[in-house]
């Protein structure tokens, strides 16, 4: 019975060393390499205040993600943190990285990070999304933030931006070690992508040719790209079309690697977002969470559909309903005179972003 025993625990052993040298093995081939842009590529310039270093980090997908680490100097003892992302098809040169540095200068450490698939981050092929994976990015740069010595991992938070500012509420909704979101002119991604926009093809049958669109797409050219936004700009294109247009097409937020000011994503990546619904649990967000956006926005309804959603368990273009927020007063929704959808990608004219509380919110919460 002993030598038994003995047997299967000395088979176990070798199994288990097995089982790590393999999984070792496989952690060294997926790693990806990066090869990052040494120099200073932003849209906007580097603030005194802050220090900044590029970095990249693993997500439970296998992908290599690049990100800009802004630090305050003279900073000292374990800090709060902040993760940052978006807008949906932009990368970390453009507004994710204004909005972590703004965080730095006050005190924060911030980490504006590129998707998977996008910017300098690896994924094949490129500019493809999904609400798991994008998900798991948000997660996976919580768990570098807080492996940072000057990190306090017990103080970590996000901001999303644009469509980021959804996934970064999924994000708030599974990951508990997130104790403050910020979603900042949100779009629901898989709302507008079932649904089209303002709700207007939300009907079987607009889905079910967008399904079948899609299905030839993937045989006929699963690479090609759909184009950013859309140069030169028709006459009658409405007015957030224009807006998007003076950010991502001009010196004011243009980018090389940037999707949106190049040719977007591809016909078939955003795919999973168009037959997924991705905020079912954000009723049970027990952490903080601010809703900005701005009122002149044309996708202002998301945001105020969502933060409804949230705190009370139900809101028009929710089909489903849920029970209300067990901590509905550590949620809010603030919304800014004037501002238009891409005013809080860097301020535009009016400098709309209200940069002071944003830092409050998080000082009181993290």
């Amino acid at each position: 019975m002993k030598k038994t025993l003995l047997a299967a625990m000395l088979l176990g052993a070798v199994l288990t060393a097995c089982h790590q040298t393999t999984t070792n093995e496989q952690k060294e081939t997926t790693m990806t390499k990066l090869e990052l842009t040494q120099e200073w590529d932003k849209v906007f310039p580097l603030s005194e205040k802050v220090n900044h270093r590029k970095v990249t980090f693993e997500t439970q997908y296998g992908l290599t993600l690049a990100a800009d680490l802004y630090t305050p100097k003279d900073a000292q003892g374990k800090l709060a943190a902040i993760a940052v992302s978006g807008p949906f098809g932009a990368v970390k040169e453009q507004s994710s990285g204004l909005y972590a540095m703004r965080m730095a200068e006050r005190g924060f450490v911030a980490l504006a990070f590129d998707p998977s698939y996008t910017g300098e981050s690896s994924g094949e092929p490129r500019r493809t999304a999904s609400p798991d994976i994008n998900t798991e990015d948000f997660m996976a740069a919580v768990d570098y933030l807080s492996k940072l010595e000057n990190v306090d991992p017990e103080r970590i938070g996000i901001i999303g931006i644009c469509g980021w500012g959804g996934i970064a509420l999924n994000a708030a909704a599974a990951d508990t070690r997130i104790k403050a979101t910020v979603a900042s002119t949100m779009y629901d991604m898989t709302r507008v992508n079932g649904n089209g926009y303002f709700d207007s093809e939300n009907k079987e049958e607009s889905r079910h040719a967008a399904r079948e669109a899609m299905g030839m797409q993937r045989l006929a050219d699963p690479t090609a790209m759909a184009g950013g936004v859309i140069d030169p700009l028709p006459e009658d294109a409405p007015q957030f079309v224009k807006d998007y247009h003076a950010y991502y097409k001009t010196p004011r937020g243009y980018h090389a690697r940037s999707g949106n000011s190049n040719d977007g994503w591809r016909v078939v990546g955003t795919q999973a977002y168009a037959n997924a619904r991705f905020l079912y649990y954000i009723n049970e967000i027990r952490s903080a969470v601010l809703i900005m956006h701005g009122a002149e926005a044309h996708s202002r309804y998301f945001g105020e559909a969502a933060y409804h959603y949230m705190v009370e368990g139900k809101a028009e273009g929710y089909n489903f309903v849920g029970k209300p927020n067990p901590n509905p007063e550590n949620k809010q929704l603030l919304i800014i005179p004037g501002a238009t959808h891409c005013d809080l990608y860097d301020g535009g004219t009016g400098n709309y972003i209200p940069w002071d509380t944003l830092a409050d919110f998080f000082n009181k919460n993290l």
